[in-house]
């Protein structure tokens, strides 16, 4: 039904600026709520960001709150990250996600792409 590719990770500088993008395919994410994720090795899959289905002020992680920024475009089918100001402690797989409106739990992911920022 919906299927999600993630792009733009790569090797990055302390302080430097990713944009990841999240193309959706299938269902338009205008119905859906969106949510970026990441994994750092060795820990848990974590919230990063979240945006719902009908707009209004996304939510952070406090741990990116300030510095990460999600927005979508729902004509391209394609929600994003920008993240600025970035830290070691960012690196992690990036992974995006969608949920329909009214659902329980993110229903589809994206395969992640790999963020690494050195110091």
């Amino acid at each position: 039904q919906v299927q999600l590719v993630e792009s733009g990770g790569g090797l990055v500088q302390a302080g430097g600026s990713l944009r990841l993008s999240c193309a959706a395919s299938g269902r338009t994410l205008s119905s859906h709520a969106m949510g970026w994720f990441r994994q750092a090795p060795g820990k848990e899959r974590e919230y990063v960001a979240a945006m719902r289905s009908s707009g209004g002020t996304p939510y952070y992680a406090d741990s990116v709150k300030g510095r990460f920024t999600i927005s979508r475009d729902n004509a391209k089918n394609t929600v994003y990250l920008q993240m600025n100001s970035l830290k070691p402690e960012d690196t992690a797989v990036y992974y995006c996600a969608a949920k329909i409106v009214g659902g329980a739990k993110y229903e589809y992911w994206g395969q992640g792409t790999q963020v690494t920022v050195s110091s």
